[in-house]
């Protein structure tokens, strides 16, 4: 990904996760592959095409990785890369805050 921001650390890191949708689609990664379908379906009100934009988008910047399975039908999976899954503890730690936040 070629980013046009300054290159300020936080900048970078929201540039590549900004989407409503891309931490989501993290955080159901985290547990192992998914298939395309299975995503949508834990995903409740992303559409098709928003999913497919957002899972190129995330394999593009080398967040995921994208397996065809050579099985008739094809199956297709994604999971995370090692790149993807650092993004972990900071999703971990905003949930914690997020919790706490809840709480007051």
């Amino acid at each position: 990904m070629q980013l046009n921001l300054n290159p300020c650390p936080v900048g970078v890191t929201l540039a590549l996760i900004s989407d409503k949708w891309k931490i989501y689609i993290i955080h159901e990664l985290q547990g192992g592959p998914r298939r395309p379908g299975e995503m949508r379906r834990l995903l409740k009100g992303i559409s098709q095409k928003v999913l497919t934009e957002n899972l190129r988008s995330m394999e593009k910047d080398g967040l995921l990785i994208r397996a065809v399975c050579g099985e008739v039908p094809p199956r297709v999976e994604y999971s995370l890369t090692e790149l993807g899954g650092s993004l972990s503890p900071g999703l971990e730690a905003m949930f914690d805050w997020g919790s706490e936040y809840l709480q007051r």
